[in-house]
């Protein structure tokens, strides 16, 4: 019985508590998965051996009692013969094979006891398989989703808001001095375009020929009415 005292100290263990001390869960619920399904192995094969040793004590127990009635046959032979010595040498080998019935059950007995004890033992570690197995999954997605929540507290708590809205706030102002510089060369090129002697003389001269044609309109008007010649035709 001694494989099922690793078995037993296997199936009380505290999965959580395994898995708290692991270093990687996933993997220690999969070693545990395996090392129950070694135990099963070797407790369905002890099993197997049980009963092969069981069936083995039923024929021993079987052939003993088989014996027993040979002989009670026989001596009843005899008697129906008239032989009451030969009916008792009978009886006395039938007093024998009932001691050997006697022991082969007490042995088969023990035997069958014991393997059923190994069968109920072997059915709760399948039990106890199915019921890991179903959980595998189930602390797995737990183990996968700890360590997700754990790195995004971890990079949340690296993550330095101030710092980075600074970073935010020099690009601002770099970005404020490329406008101003690029303002600051648009107007000085404006200003190149713009200038005020040559818009002056402009000026003079569009001026000088409005005062030109109401001076010409006057005379044309005390001379009666004919306009004054042009100044192309006067020259």
């Amino acid at each position: 019985m001694g494989v099922f005292r690793r078995l037993s100290d296997l199936l009380k263990s505290n999965v959580n508590d395994l898995i708290d001390r692991a270093e990687d869960p996933e993997k220690m619920v999969k070693q545990i998965i395996i090392d129950m399904q070694k135990e099963l192995t070797k407790a369905t094969q002890n099993y197997g051996k049980a009963k092969a040793s069981e069936r083995l004590a039923e024929k021993k127990y079987e052939d003993a009692k088989k014996v027993s009635l040979g002989w009670e046959s026989k001596a009843k032979a005899a008697l129906a013969a008239g032989d009451e010595a030969l009916a008792k040498q009978a009886l006395a080998r039938k007093v024998k094979a009932d001691e050997d019935v006697e022991s082969y059950r007490e042995m088969y007995e023990s035997i069958s006891n014991q393997t059923e004890a190994i069968g109920d033992q072997v059915e709760v570690l399948k039990a106890k398989l199915d019921e890991a197995k179903s959980r595998q999954a189930m602390l797995i997605a737990r183990s996968q989703m700890a360590d997700t929540k754990k790195q995004l507290a971890q990079a949340a708590g690296g993550f330095d808001g101030n710092s980075a809205m600074e970073k935010f706030d020099r690009m601002e102002e770099k970005i404020q001095r490329k406008e101003a510089e690029a303002d600051a060369f648009n107007e000085i090129a404006g200003n190149n375009l713009d200038d005020p002697e040559l818009e002056d003389s402009f000026a003079k001269i569009e001026s000088d020929a409005k005062v030109d044609a109401e001076l010409a309109r006057l005379i044309a008007e005390m001379n009666g009415g004919e306009a004054a010649p042009a100044a192309e035709d006067a020259e």
